[in-house]
């Protein structure tokens, strides 16, 4: 059974909703969207083909939750609420997250990305990774983390997922061989993007004008 006393996301920045006219990113609580993201991805497991696990029922997922997230302070990761819909409560459009976030090297890495099936090719993912960046890149004074450098890996053959980091406007770095150990495959190499806060100057506009695009 999920847990459904109070919840701390135990993460080593500040933590606080985002959110712009079409998007809400509230951290992910077991107990409050395990259930509605089990029900809108059960049956596309062609989602985690480049993830480096596949949860097999709404316990799995958030047990992967409750064990590799949220033990870990450098690891956060928001639902994605869809306030362009119609309806009182916003539905749940996916996932995306933080991992390898850094106060001492101001860093931090766009990961846990996943958006359902019936939100896919619309404006929730590049609002959800718009808002993302512009937490963590912008200045303190503007509510933002102040970062320096926010990371985004790929998997080298997934060319959407490397195509979207282009567009808003990360920069290719190298491809990391046998970037890590997973069970589901004998190797697996990363693609490493990045988009430093000296990028962020002139490159926040061009993210804003992609998050006003329709996808």
């Amino acid at each position: 059974m999920v847990d459904s006393s109070p919840y701390d996301v135990n993460f080593c920045f500040p933590v606080r909703e985002l959110e712009n006219q079409r998007l809400r990113l509230s951290p992910f609580i077991p107990s409050v969207h395990a259930q509605e993201y089990w029900e809108a991805t059960k049956d596309c497991p062609e989602i985690y083909i480049y993830f480096p696990f596949e949860p097999m029922s709404e316990d799995d997922f958030a047990r992967i939750i409750e064990t590799r997230v949220q033990p870990n302070p450098t690891t956060l990761v928001f639902a994605v609420l869809d306030k362009s819909s119609n309806g009182v409560t916003p539905p749940l459009a996916g996932l995306i997250g933080l991992l390898n976030a850094s106060p001492d090297s101001l860093s931090a890495e766009i990961g846990w990305l996943i958006t359902v099936p019936n939100f896919q090719r619309t404006h929730v993912t590049t609002n959800a990774i718009g808002l993302l960046l512009m937490w963590c890149l912008d200045p303190p004074a503007l509510g933002g983390l102040g970062l320096r450098r926010v990371q985004y890996q790929s998997h080298p053959e997934n060319v959407a997922s490397r195509r979207k980091a282009e567009r808003l406007g990360f920069r290719f770095e190298m491809v990391q061989r046998y970037q890590r150990v997973v069970a589901k495959a004998d190797r697996w190499d990363s693609a490493i993007y990045s988009l430093c806060w000296d990028d962020w100057r002139e490159g926040r506009a061009r993210v804003m004008t992609q998050m006003e695009r329709n996808q």
